[in-house]
């Protein structure tokens, strides 16, 4: 890369951001996004988790669910090529993987539901008694 060397006349500095991205872009790739894509929202009764799967047999999913750590793992299985194909582009991402996701409250496995459709799993975790919200009375004095 060549860099401008009017720059340095009045700030000898000025060249190191772009000298850094540089040696940034050079030496780590680019980093991909966590697998799989998890969207996490609470309820006053439940948590609930969906995650993008396509391709996985819910088989070949494992949901564990360990004080307030839900994780999902498994393994994407690479597709079968015939005999003398090559690759033009694979950017999907093949192997096995896991995912912990920290919930708001202690769960336990007997608590956990899930459902798979069209390679969206749906998860929901449903709050223990003890740690549901409890209205309390105001009494009148």
């Amino acid at each position: 890369m060549l860099y401008p060397t009017y720059l340095c006349r009045s700030d000898p500095f000025a060249l190191m951001p772009p000298m850094m991205r540089d040696l940034d872009r050079g030496f780590w790739p680019p980093s991909r996004a966590a697998f799989p894509a998890v969207n996490v929202w609470q309820g006053s009764e439940a948590v609930a988790v969906t995650g993008e799967l396509p391709g996985i047999e819910p088989g070949d999913i494992e949901i564990s669910a360990k004080d307030n750590v839900l994780t999902l793992s498994g393994e994407r299985k690479l597709p079968e090529v015939p005999e003398g194909a090559r690759w033009h582009r694979n950017e999907r991402g093949y192997g096995k993987f896991s995912r912990a996701i920290r919930l708001p409250f202690t769960a336990s496995d007997d608590k956990v539901e899930a459902k798979m459709t069209k390679g969206v799993l749906r998860i929901a975790i449903s709050r223990p008694e003890a740690e549901k919200p409890k209205k309390i009375e105001i009494k009148a004095a």
